[in-house]
Protein backbone atom coordinates (compact mmCIF):
# COMPACT_ATOMS: atom_id res chain seq x y z
CA UNK A 1 0.00 0.00 0.00
CA UNK A 2 1.67 3.15 -1.15
CA UNK A 3 0.99 6.72 -0.05
CA UNK A 4 -1.74 7.14 -2.65
CA UNK A 5 -3.79 4.43 -0.94
CA UNK A 6 -3.56 5.73 2.62
CA UNK A 7 -6.41 8.24 2.34
CA UNK A 8 -8.61 5.70 0.56
CA UNK A 9 -8.01 3.07 3.24
CA UNK A 10 -8.69 5.50 6.06
CA UNK A 11 -11.82 6.84 4.32
CA UNK A 12 -13.19 3.33 3.76
CA UNK A 13 -12.58 2.41 7.41
CA UNK A 14 -14.43 5.56 8.52
CA UNK A 15 -17.29 4.64 6.18
CA UNK A 16 -17.40 1.08 7.56
CA UNK A 17 -17.50 2.44 11.12
CA UNK A 18 -20.32 4.85 10.24
CA UNK A 19 -22.36 1.99 8.73
CA UNK A 20 -21.77 -0.21 11.77
CA UNK A 21 -22.12 2.04 14.84
CA UNK A 22 -23.13 -0.91 17.05
CA UNK A 23 -20.09 -2.88 15.84
CA UNK A 24 -22.09 -5.91 14.75
CA UNK A 25 -19.76 -6.90 11.90
CA UNK A 26 -17.54 -9.80 12.86
CA UNK A 27 -14.52 -8.56 14.82
CA UNK A 28 -15.64 -4.93 14.94
CA UNK A 29 -16.17 -4.99 18.70
CA UNK A 30 -12.50 -5.95 19.01
CA UNK A 31 -10.78 -3.64 16.51
CA UNK A 32 -13.43 -0.86 16.72
CA UNK A 33 -12.49 0.36 13.22
CA UNK A 34 -9.49 2.14 14.75
CA UNK A 35 -6.09 2.59 13.15
CA UNK A 36 -2.98 2.86 15.28
CA UNK A 37 -0.26 5.29 14.22
CA UNK A 38 2.16 4.40 11.45
CA UNK A 39 5.41 2.78 12.46
CA UNK A 40 8.57 4.81 11.88
CA UNK A 41 10.96 3.33 9.34
CA UNK A 42 13.64 2.96 12.02
CA UNK A 43 11.30 0.86 14.17
CA UNK A 44 10.44 -1.42 11.25
CA UNK A 45 14.13 -1.84 10.33
CA UNK A 46 14.97 -2.62 13.96
CA UNK A 47 12.23 -5.29 14.07
CA UNK A 48 13.53 -6.86 10.85
CA UNK A 49 17.12 -6.82 12.11
CA UNK A 50 16.19 -8.25 15.51
CA UNK A 51 14.31 -11.13 13.88
CA UNK A 52 16.63 -11.67 10.89
CA UNK A 53 13.87 -11.16 8.34
CA UNK A 54 12.68 -8.82 5.63
CA UNK A 55 8.96 -8.16 5.88
CA UNK A 56 7.00 -8.64 2.65
CA UNK A 57 6.73 -5.27 0.92
CA UNK A 58 2.94 -4.93 0.94
CA UNK A 59 2.70 -5.51 4.68
CA UNK A 60 5.77 -3.41 5.44
CA UNK A 61 4.34 -0.54 3.41
CA UNK A 62 0.98 -0.81 5.18
CA UNK A 63 2.39 -0.49 8.70
CA UNK A 64 4.69 2.34 7.55
CA UNK A 65 2.14 4.32 5.55
CA UNK A 66 -1.36 3.43 6.80
CA UNK A 67 -1.03 2.21 10.40
CA UNK A 68 -0.09 -0.64 12.70
CA UNK A 69 -3.58 -2.15 12.97
CA UNK A 70 -5.96 -2.88 14.57
CA UNK A 71 -8.75 -2.24 12.03
CA UNK A 72 -8.75 -5.23 9.76
CA UNK A 73 -9.97 -8.73 9.02
CA UNK A 74 -11.17 -11.03 11.76
CA UNK A 75 -10.66 -9.56 15.20
CA UNK A 76 -8.29 -7.02 13.68
CA UNK A 77 -4.74 -6.67 12.52
CA UNK A 78 -2.23 -7.47 15.24
CA UNK A 79 0.43 -4.85 15.99
CA UNK A 80 3.92 -5.53 14.70
CA UNK A 81 6.31 -4.33 17.37
CA UNK A 82 4.48 -3.90 20.68
CA UNK A 83 1.72 -5.94 22.32
CA UNK A 84 -1.87 -4.80 22.14
CA UNK A 85 -2.64 -2.22 24.80
CA UNK A 86 -5.46 -4.48 26.07
CA UNK A 87 -3.12 -7.36 26.97
CA UNK A 88 -4.38 -7.32 30.53
CA UNK A 89 -7.58 -8.92 29.17
CA UNK A 90 -5.69 -12.24 28.84
CA UNK A 91 -6.83 -12.93 25.30
CA UNK A 92 -5.27 -16.15 23.98
CA UNK A 93 -4.13 -14.34 20.85
CA UNK A 94 -1.64 -12.39 22.95
CA UNK A 95 0.24 -15.61 23.69
CA UNK A 96 0.42 -16.39 19.97
CA UNK A 97 1.64 -12.83 19.30
CA UNK A 98 4.41 -13.22 21.91
CA UNK A 99 5.37 -16.67 20.61
CA UNK A 100 5.89 -15.23 17.11
CA UNK A 101 8.51 -12.91 18.55
CA UNK A 102 10.64 -15.61 20.17
CA UNK A 103 14.24 -15.58 18.86
CA UNK A 104 14.62 -17.30 15.51
CA UNK A 105 10.95 -18.13 15.03
CA UNK A 106 10.12 -15.63 12.29
CA UNK A 107 13.35 -16.35 10.41
CA UNK A 108 12.84 -20.12 10.55
CA UNK A 109 12.01 -21.76 7.22
CA UNK A 110 8.31 -22.04 6.45
CA UNK A 111 7.86 -25.82 6.85
CA UNK A 112 5.15 -26.57 4.28
CA UNK A 113 5.76 -27.58 0.69
CA UNK A 114 2.02 -27.53 -0.01
CA UNK A 115 -1.24 -26.63 1.74
CA UNK A 116 -2.60 -28.95 4.44
CA UNK A 117 -6.41 -28.93 4.20
CA UNK A 118 -8.56 -30.59 6.86
CA UNK A 119 -7.89 -31.45 10.48
CA UNK A 120 -4.22 -31.01 11.41
CA UNK A 121 -2.32 -33.83 13.08
CA UNK A 122 0.90 -31.87 13.65
CA UNK A 123 1.37 -29.36 16.46
CA UNK A 124 0.49 -25.86 15.29
CA UNK A 125 3.78 -24.50 16.61
CA UNK A 126 5.73 -26.66 14.18
CA UNK A 127 3.63 -25.52 11.21
CA UNK A 128 3.66 -21.78 11.82
CA UNK A 129 7.38 -21.13 11.98
CA UNK A 130 8.45 -18.61 9.36
CA UNK A 131 5.04 -16.89 9.49
CA UNK A 132 3.72 -13.80 11.24
CA UNK A 133 0.26 -13.85 12.79
CA UNK A 134 -1.84 -11.12 11.19
CA UNK A 135 -5.30 -11.66 12.68
CA UNK A 136 -7.32 -14.02 14.81
CA UNK A 137 -10.45 -15.42 13.15
CA UNK A 138 -11.92 -17.00 16.28
CA UNK A 139 -12.09 -20.59 17.56
CA UNK A 140 -8.34 -21.13 17.16
CA UNK A 141 -8.16 -19.90 13.56
CA UNK A 142 -5.52 -17.36 12.53
CA UNK A 143 -4.46 -15.60 9.34
CA UNK A 144 -0.67 -15.69 8.98
CA UNK A 145 1.75 -13.97 6.61
CA UNK A 146 4.38 -16.30 5.17
CA UNK A 147 7.79 -14.66 5.51
CA UNK A 148 10.11 -16.91 3.53
CA UNK A 149 10.33 -19.69 0.97
CA UNK A 150 8.26 -20.14 -2.18
CA UNK A 151 5.08 -18.88 -0.48
CA UNK A 152 6.65 -15.71 0.94
CA UNK A 153 4.20 -12.82 0.96
CA UNK A 154 1.09 -15.02 0.83
CA UNK A 155 -1.53 -15.02 3.56
CA UNK A 156 -2.47 -18.45 4.88
CA UNK A 157 -5.21 -19.38 7.31
CA UNK A 158 -4.65 -22.00 9.97
CA UNK A 159 -7.66 -23.71 11.52
CA UNK A 160 -6.30 -26.80 13.28
CA UNK A 161 -9.67 -28.41 13.94
CA UNK A 162 -11.45 -27.97 10.62
CA UNK A 163 -9.74 -26.07 7.82
CA UNK A 164 -6.08 -27.05 8.04
CA UNK A 165 -3.37 -24.62 6.95
CA UNK A 166 -4.15 -23.23 3.51
CA UNK A 167 -3.54 -20.10 1.44
CA UNK A 168 -6.36 -17.54 1.50
CA UNK A 169 -4.77 -14.65 -0.38
CA UNK A 170 -1.83 -14.11 -2.73
CA UNK A 171 -0.62 -11.19 -0.63
CA UNK A 172 -1.30 -8.78 2.20
CA UNK A 173 -2.77 -6.09 -0.01
CA UNK A 174 -5.38 -8.40 -1.57
CA UNK A 175 -6.23 -9.86 1.85
CA UNK A 176 -6.76 -6.44 3.40
CA UNK A 177 -8.52 -5.00 0.34
CA UNK A 178 -10.96 -7.93 0.37
CA UNK A 179 -11.85 -7.01 3.95
CA UNK A 180 -12.26 -3.34 3.01
CA UNK A 181 -14.59 -4.31 0.15
CA UNK A 182 -16.84 -6.30 2.48
CA UNK A 183 -20.20 -5.13 3.74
Amino acid sequence: MGNRHEDGVRARIREMAARDPDRKRFGASTHRYALAPRLPEAEIRAFEKTHGIALPGEYRSFVAVVGDGPAGPGHGLMPLTVPRPETDEEWAVDDAWAEDRLPGRLAAPFPLAEPLPGRLGAPVDALTRGTLMLAEQGCGGFDRLVLNGPYAGEVWQIDPDWGGFVPVSPGFRAWYTDWLAGP
